[in-house]
C-alpha cells in the first residue's frame, strides 16, 4: 500500500545531467573571447547577461544562444558576425542531442519509490526542450503527473498544491537548486530534500539556513532510506 506522501522531483541536474553541458559550452566560448587572465571578467559578464535574460526571456538553449551573442558583442564592442554566430552554433550543438544522461541510480530508485508514494515531476524551462529531455530520459512512466513551468516560485508551488489537493506537510520537493527547489517550496509550506550537485547553475545558488523540514542527502539512491 502506498503512503499518503507525495514526492515532487526537479528534473535538470536532479534526474539527469544538464548544467555540465552548458558549462562545457561556456568553457569553449570563454577560450575564444578572452585570454587566460581575462576569463574571470568575461565569465562575470556572461553571468550578468544570462541573469538579465532569464528574467525577461526564461530558460533554455535558445535563450543561452542569445546570451552568448550579447556577451560576445559586449566584450568585442561590435556586432556579431556570421562567422561568430556559426561558431556559437557549433559550440551549442551538444545541447540539442537526443539523449540524456541520467544521474546514477535514478531509474532504479524511482521504480522503487513509485510503489511506495505518489511521484510528480516539476521542471522549468522551454516546454519543447524540456519535453524532448523528458522523452529521451525514458523515466516519465514513474510519475503520475509531469509539469513544465516557466518559473518555480512560491506561487507555482501553491498552485500545484491547490490544483492537485496536496497536503503541504506531506509533500516533499526534491531537487538540487536552492533558488528554485528549496527556498520557494519551503515558503509555500512544502517539505524539502536538497541533493547538491557540483554543476548547479550559478544563478540557482541561494543561501538557506538549517531547517527541520529540509533533508540534505548526498546521492539520489539515499532517498530510499528516508521514503
Amino acid at each position: 500500500m502506498r503512503s499518503d506522501q507525495v514526492l515532487v522531483f526537479d528534473a535538470d541536474d536532479t534526474l539527469w545531467e544538464n548544467n555540465v553541458l552548458f558549462e562545457r559550452v561556456i568553457d569553449g566560448f570563454l577560450a575564444e573571447v578572452a585570454d587566460e587572465a581575462g576569463r574571470p571578467a568575461a565569465r562575470a559578464a556572461l553571468d550578468a547577461v544570462e541573469a538579465a535574460n532569464a528574467v525577461t526571456l526564461g530558460y533554455g538553449s535558445e535563450v543561452f544562444r542569445r546570451s552568448l551573442r550579447e556577451c560576445l558583442e559586449q566584450l568585442a564592442g561590435r556586432s556579431a558576425t556570421a562567422a561568430d554566430l556559426h561558431r556559437i552554433d557549433e559550440l551549442l550543438a551538444p545541447l540539442t542531442a537526443r539523449t540524456v544522461e541520467l544521474i546514477p541510480g535514478v531509474d532504479e530508485t524511482l521504480a522503487e519509490l513509485a510503489g511506495r508514494h505518489r511521484l510528480l515531476m516539476l521542471t522549468k524551462g522551454d516546454p519543447a526542450e524540456q519535453r524532448r529531455k523528458i522523452d529521451a530520459s525514458a523515466i516519465a512512466h514513474h510519475f503520475e503527473d509531469v509539469r513544465i513551468v516557466a518559473e518555480k516560485d512560491v506561487a507555482t508551488y501553491r498552485g500545484l498544491v491547490e490544483e492537485l489537493a496536496l497536503a503541504p506537510d506531506r509533500t516533499w520537493m526534491i531537487g538540487n537548486s536552492p533558488r528554485s527547489d528549496i527556498v520557494p517550496a519551503r515558503r509555500a509550506g512544502l517539505r524539502t530534500v536538497f541533493i547538491p550537485h557540483v554543476h548547479t547553475w550559478v544563478l540557482e545558488h541561494e543561501e538557506f539556513g538549517a531547517h527541520t523540514a529540509t533533508l540534505e542527502i548526498r546521492t539520489f539512491p539515499e532517498l530510499l532510506a528516508h521514503f
